[in-house]
């Protein structure tokens, strides 16, 4: 690494999901499955919604928070999922992982603690490293493929010197999920230490839990907590709208009298990328105009993907796999591969199968595959299941 640049960038890993997905784009035989989105694209209201705003000439910078009229539907939409929030609470941003971005640089200084819940998609993890902060991984353990937190072990690592916690709950890429009583035990700890909840929670709608039938979310901090308390939501468009190359995203910003969190995280997105498109959020506020009808059918399509997938993966001897509860994702491991990254590179190579390396989530997730099953065409998915029993020589 040249002098010039920073050395913490020395040290941090380049996407194995990108290698991976480098060395099959651009080969028409590989069934990808590394990126978490769907194969359907963008709903049609949604993209005639940002067309309409284009042609109306809507190309200028807008508001750094976000236009007045997305901020509250935003509002609206996170109050009928959970407890009620206004529009001053409301952070529009350019992408999902620009809020989580945002909400580290608005919380952690070089030198903080910062303790994470892994395995965990790499950039929230990789970003309080970016600004000098110390990442103190706690790992959830697999049980029969199913991944489980230890409460107490969590409860443990976060002490008064713990600035943040991270927790992407349904999580990437294990899809274990929080429950109501441990996001409680979670949020008293950390009132009692003075840390910081930074909670993920983009798949939120992507859940087959109780109440899910009804179109209801998973278990948020934000049913739970009060106005007050140190918690910052990050959220996107991409998974639940399917909007993924829109780069659009929000933050739920802590209750604050004087508006100082707010103005600061204004401060922030003007320093960041200044303000998100406007016809892209038109596209956003169309999304959420139709979410009710539009949201539960996706969910019901994504769990036909997963229960289509696990069962292929299931009959495959030697597989360790268990139902997710939320998210886009199976992850299971394999009898005797050990390196995730030289096998999934194999499977790309020699078997047309692009899947992720367990590795690219940390350590945690060695020897285990991410295989993202949002895919409509559910014979793409058995094919996939014939490729890898093909690479097992079953």
């Amino acid at each position: 690494m040249p002098e010039y640049i920073r050395s913490s960038l020395a040290a941090l890993p380049a996407s194995r999901i990108r290698e991976v997905a480098n060395a099959g784009l651009g080969r028409p035989d590989v069934l990808a499955f590394w990126f978490g989105e769907s194969d359907e694209v963008t709903p049609a209201e949604v993209r005639e919604a940002a067309a309409a705003s284009l042609a109306r000439g809507e190309t200028f910078y807008a508001h750094n928070l976000g236009l007045p009229e997305v901020r509250e539907a935003l509002a609206r939409y996170v109050s009928a999922l959970h407890a009620p929030v206004g529009a001053e609470r409301i952070a529009v941003t350019s992408a999902g992982v620009s809020a989580l971005m945002v909400a580290a640089q608005l919380l952690l200084a070089a030198g903080d603690e910062v303790v994470a819940v892994v395995p965990v998609w790499p950039n929230i993890a990789a970003q309080p490293e970016i600004l000098g902060a110390r990442v103190k991984r706690v790992s959830l353990h697999p049980q029969q493929g199913a991944w489980k937190l230890d409460l107490q072990e969590l409860l443990d690592a976060i002490t008064p010197a713990t600035r943040a916690l991270l927790v992407n709950a349904p999580n990437n890429p294990t899809g274990w999920t929080l429950s109501r009583a441990e996001q409680q035990a979670i949020l008293d700890h950390c009132r009692r230490t003075g840390t910081w909840i930074m909670a993920d929670e983009v798949y939120e709608r992507l859940w087959w839990g109780e109440g899910s039938e009804a179109g209801r979310a998973a278990p948020s901090f934000l049913d739970i907590a009060e106005p007050g308390d140190r918690l910052v939501v990050t959220q996107s468009f991409s998974k639940s709208f399917l909007m993924t190359g829109w780069r659009l995203g929000w933050l739920v910003l802590p209750g604050d009298p004087g508006g100082e969190v707010l103005a600061a995280t204004g401060k922030l997105l003007e320093f960041n990328s200044s303000c998100a498109p406007v016809f892209v959020q038109r596209g956003a506020l169309q999304a959420l105009a139709m979410a009710d009808d539009f949201v539960p059918g996706l969910v019901a399509r994504l769990k036909a993907g997963r229960d289509t997938l696990l069962e292929g993966l299931q009959a495959l001897p030697g597989i360790e796999v268990a139902p997710p509860p939320g998210g886009l994702y199976a992850f299971f491991r394999v009898e005797g591969q050990d390196d995730s990254l030289a096998f999934a590179k194999r499977l790309v190579a020699e078997h047309g199968l692009g899947l992720a390396p367990g590795s690219a989530f940390g350590a945690e997730g060695e020897g285990w595959l991410r295989w993202c099953f949002a895919s409509k065409d559910l014979e793409r998915l058995r094919l996939g299941v014939q490729r890898l029993a093909g690479a097992l020589d079953l």
